[in-house]
């Protein structure tokens, strides 16, 4: 990316079932839901938001293997997107095991998400 104009953070978990695509897209919802960027097009090559790259960071607590990305991508209307994974997020007790809801273990994934905009 040549520039980036407009960074939004979240965070997403999932408190049952260990599942860091669940987490990561949950980060990526609550990072973006809040947000609007009118006017993006005007800084934008050719002023067209084909043109707008996207960078996803997400900090992955565990099982960063099983991370569906494209489902990530799916999150992101506009633009050409990548992902970029690092260590990080947190794996923390729910306190409570459901089998019922999936759970392998009492964890929940706690995943932190940058999602940079720009061309």
């Amino acid at each position: 990316m040549k520039q980036i104009v407009f960074i939004q953070t979240g965070t997403g978990i999932d408190v049952h079932g260990q599942d860091v695509t669940k987490a990561s897209v949950r980060a990526v919802k609550d990072a973006m839901h809040y947000n609007s960027m009118p006017g993006i097009e005007k800084v934008l090559p050719d002023q067209r938001l084909e043109n707008m790259k996207v960078n996803v960071k997400l900090a992955l607590p565990l099982d960063q293997e099983k991370l569906d990305q494209e489902k990530v991508k799916e999150m992101i209307p506009y633009g050409t997107v990548t992902i970029e994974v690092v260590n990080g997020g947190m794996a923390t007790t729910s306190g409570i095991f459901l089998e019922d809801k999936a759970d392998k273990n009492d964890l929940m994934y706690i995943v932190n998400a940058a999602v940079e905009v720009g061309y």
